[in-house]
């Protein structure tokens, strides 16, 4: 995919939801088909556990995710996260979603933890909370 990606209205509408609504701390896109949209899959308040359920085995996806979490003197705290979803299977349209995950990073430059996962493990929850710093 030689052109850049440009993000959908339902994609920005999507990140509207993700930053105002209390509702809304995960967002899921995909590629339409043939790929050349970004649109959302899943859109919606997930837990940890949900947000790891709802990654196919097989297939890469965009995800901006709040992970909320307590400091060690426990005060309710909360990081955005741009992740990419690649697992190894994942091959077919891996270049399309490279570029639409450098298109989010410039619409998202606010959010300064990107995360490339592989497997579930790289979605670890506590390794997630740690790259707050």
């Amino acid at each position: 995919m030689s052109r850049p990606i440009s993000l959908s209205e339902g994609c920005l509408d999507a990140l509207q939801h993700w930053r105002e609504a209390r509702e809304v701390n995960t967002v899921i896109f995909r590629f339409a088909d043939p790929p050349g949209e970004l649109v959302p899959e899943v859109e919606g308040n997930l837990t940890h556990d949900e947000l790891v359920q709802a990654l196919p085995a097989d297939e890469a996806r965009l995800v901006v995710y709040e992970v909320p979490f307590a400091t060690p003197e426990g005060a309710r705290r909360h990081q955005q996260l741009l992740i990419f979803w690649t697992p190894p299977g994942a091959g077919g349209h891996e270049e399309a979603y490279t570029a639409g995950y450098t298109a989010l990073k410039e619409h998202l430059a606010d959010v300064h933890i990107h995360v490339t996962a592989r497997q579930t493990d790289h979605l670890e929850y506590q390794r997630l909370v740690g790259l707050d710093g």
